[in-house]
């Protein structure tokens, strides 16, 4: 089995390519230790020293480490962790656990509205920020604000504020005109 590495965007975030399918659907975010109680395969990762994030997408797993931790020392670990993995046939997420991640419920009288807005995530913004290791999701719209939440190397990415601002702000402004801001949410 042979691993590729990326960078992403954001400098603490690394993203593993093993080569195969980590999920066939959907995005998992673990964004500490207690959280990674439904991914063997994220537990295994949280083992090494200076780990402080994973993420899984459909054929990546990306990694977010401390500041103070240099890639030059946990990113053999993580190869080594992530190979062992998925040679002991182990299942990436929990037998009970489903991808737990994806766009927020809406319900209400801007349900049209929200449905445009998560159409436009889907088939612009989400592909793109996949291939640089994370994701964003709807999480709520009122009053003309679109709340969304960063995932993977999204999160704490130095850049993000311009991707929402100038990117998905304007994309979402342009096709949806009761779209007036973006920001970003935490967990």
């Amino acid at each position: 089995m042979f691993i590729q590495t990326e960078s992403t965007p954001n400098p603490a975030t690394l993203k593993f390519l093993p080569g195969q399918t980590v999920l066939s659907a959907g995005t998992a975010d673990f964004p500490n230790v207690e959280s990674a109680v439904a991914s063997p395969l994220a537990e295994r990762i949280f083992t090494i020293s200076g780990v402080t994030g994973v993420f899984l997408g459909h054929d990546f797993v990306t990694v977010t480490k401390g500041e103070s931790t240099e890639w030059d020392h946990v990113k053999p670990s993580i190869l080594g962790v992530i190979m062992e993995h998925f040679q002991s046939g182990q299942p990436v997420l929990a037998a009970d656990s489903v991808a737990p991640s994806g766009h927020a419920d809406h319900s209400g009288e801007d349900s049209e509205i929200v449905d445009q807005i998560k159409e436009l995530l889907d088939t612009r913004v989400r592909p793109a920020v996949a291939q640089d290791g994370g994701d964003i999701t709807f999480h709520g719209f009122e009053r003309g604000v679109v709340y969304l939440y960063m995932q993977g190397a999204c999160a704490g990415c130095p850049s993000s504020t311009v991707t929402l601002k100038m990117g998905i702000e304007n994309l979402l402004r342009h096709y949806i005109p009761e779209v007036t801001e973006v920001r970003p949410v935490g967990v």
